[in-house]
């Protein structure tokens, strides 16, 4: 009869440690979506949201001041996808933002290379080449606008100056000089950040890879090619689709050097967007025009970030 109250007095404390056991373990599994929780809140805000919000404003008729007057379902987006004038639009688009990405990484790995075997004298070049980077986007157009100005530009005086042309050029007033202008603000605005990002990917490379390739006796085009080249390849295809991303928002220097034109002749995607919010204020076409845009992006970024995949498996 005294043997039962001693066994119950020995199955309280068991229990009570299982229990304790297991709302540790239940605050343990909740602490992990407290941690992630302002992580989530943070995509509703930023992404989620918006997104949302654009494809509501996509499939109604909108303006600016009128949004969601009626619900129009996919006639605006089939609209974008047949306009002509947007396709052309988003081609010129992609095709710039290849073109300026391609060209600003070429010069700028060259640019750290040179920085690199220059050691200490190349760090204080690399503080100088930052500076374009400093400097607004507007500003950066408005001086490139004041350079190529075909009344008074340094350009134009330059090129009269050396009797290279007999009359002033207007390098904005035609269409591929006006697209070739863009790409030289373009490269002189970013080119030092694609500096400063090789510049870091090429210094974190080991010493005694490449001193070791030099004993071999690579010379410098084998140890750049055979020894370099792969091993920054995962950063390098980094770069490039950063570069990328930031080739398809181009707005502000077509907004201050030729405001489209000439015609529509450098009108890009963002731009065209732009004019049909805020000038047209059809809001609904525009947002229909975004989310096409975007997927656009979207796909032809892929193989780039499948090569950056590839490059990270097989050279990291």
């Amino acid at each position: 009869m005294s043997s039962i109250p001693m066994e119950g007095a020995s199955a309280r404390p068991a229990t009570l440690h299982i229990a304790g056991r297991a709302a540790s373990a239940e605050l343990r599994r909740w602490s992990k979506f407290i941690w992630v929780a302002p992580l989530g809140f943070a995509l509703v805000i930023t992404t989620l949201y918006p997104t949302i919000f654009l494809i509501a404003l996509a499939t109604t008729k909108s303006t600016l001041g009128k949004p969601f007057r009626a619900f129009v379902g996919m006639r605006q987006i089939t609209g974008a996808l047949l306009d002509p004038a947007f396709q052309s639009a988003v081609f010129k688009g992609v095709a710039f933002a290849f073109a300026s990405a391609i060209a600003e990484l070429v010069i700028g790995f060259a640019l750290a290379s040179l920085f690199v075997a220059l050691a200490r004298a190349g760090r204080y070049l690399l503080i100088v080449v930052l500076l374009p980077l400093m400097t607004p986007p507007v500003m950066v157009g408005v001086a490139w606008k004041l350079i190529l100005a075909p009344s008074g530009g340094l350009l134009n005086g330059v090129l009269m100056n050396w009797g290279i042309t007999d009359a002033p050029i207007s390098f904005l007033a035609t269409p591929v000089p006006a697209w070739l202008s863009i790409g030289v603000a373009d490269l002189w605005q970013w080119v030092p950040f694609v500096t400063i990002l090789c510049f870091a990917a090429l210094v974190s490379l080991p010493d005694g890879v490449r001193e070791a390739s030099m004993i071999d006796g690579a010379g410098p085009w084998q140890r750049l090619r055979h020894v370099t080249l792969p091993l920054v390849a995962a950063p390098l295809a980094s770069i490039f689709l950063l570069k990328l991303i930031i080739g398809f928002k181009l707005f502000d220097l077509v907004y201050v050097l030729t405001f489209g034109g000439p015609g529509f002749a450098t009108t890009n995607a963002t731009f065209g967007i732009w004019r049909l919010a805020l000038e047209q204020f059809d809001v609904g076409k525009a947002a229909a025009q975004t989310l096409i845009y975007a997927v656009v992006i979207s796909i032809v970024t892929i193989p780039i970030v499948r090569l950056h995949r590839f490059a990270s498996e097989h050279y990291s």
